[in-house]
């Protein structure tokens, strides 16, 4: 059974999303005081925190890079706030997914077990995998290029993954967006060039240039 960590501070809203998922059969944990997230945090050990922006003392952002310094839990912004900036901040911040309220509880449900199945289960086809100067290793959700290890979110790592494993072929965004977030109605576009300019720079940083290729009006390609 998933531990779910709530941190909303509209107690309707955190009471209805906490009694849908216990429904579910998910072990839930709702933090109350707001102060203390990133101790609750490490004291309860979730495997998914669903996160709010607008929060007492510091906001989602803040409490969401904490998180990102110790663990890639997956992360979900619960908000409100729907402007593409706000979305792209998240992301830029390490979270795996965005929500806007109102929202169906089953679609969050659904993005809940969607997020959990990939971050846990993913790992497959061996320890590692080498294309053009990179390492993916399938265990720990890091690449190595000349010996430096760099740390990857758990969505580019799927990016990687994916693009690595049909290196040669462009591949759609429709295609990428479907294999990241098994339903891509649910997620902004954005969601996926953030992604993948994250990841590109990460790639570019340790000094391996045009890794992943734009092809305009078809999607990417790993030569």
């Amino acid at each position: 059974m998933a531990k779910i960590m709530i941190v909303e501070d509209e107690a309707v809203i955190r009471q209805l999303i906490g009694e849908e998922l216990t429904k579910w059969r998910f072990d839930v944990f709702a933090t109350t005081e707001f102060s203390e997230v990133f101790a609750d945090f490490e004291r309860e050990a979730p495997q998914l925190v669903l996160l709010d922006i607008n929060l007492p003392v510091f906001d989602g952002y803040y409490w969401c890079q904490k998180i990102r310094e110790v663990s890639k839990v997956p992360i979900i912004f619960i908000s409100s706030r729907n402007t593409n900036m706000d979305q792209i901040m998240a992301m830029n911040m390490g979270a795996d997914d965005y929500i806007t309220k109102p929202f169906e509880v089953d679609v969050l449900v659904a993005k809940i077990n969607a997020l959990l199945r990939r971050s846990y289960n993913y790992a497959e086809g061996g320890e590692t995998m080498t294309h053009n100067g990179i390492t993916l290793n399938l265990d720990n959700s890091s690449m190595e290029i000349s010996d430096e290890v760099i740390d990857l979110s758990k969505n580019e790592y799927r990016l990687l993954y994916i693009l690595m494993k049909q290196h040669g072929k462009i591949l759609s965004r429709e295609k990428l967006l479907r294999a990241l977030w098994d339903d891509e109605r649910f997620v902004d576009d954005n969601t996926l060039t953030v992604n993948i300019n994250r990841l590109r720079r990460k790639i570019e940083q340790a000094g391996i240039q045009d890794y992943i290729q734009t092809k305009v009006g078809q999607g990417y390609i790993v030569p």
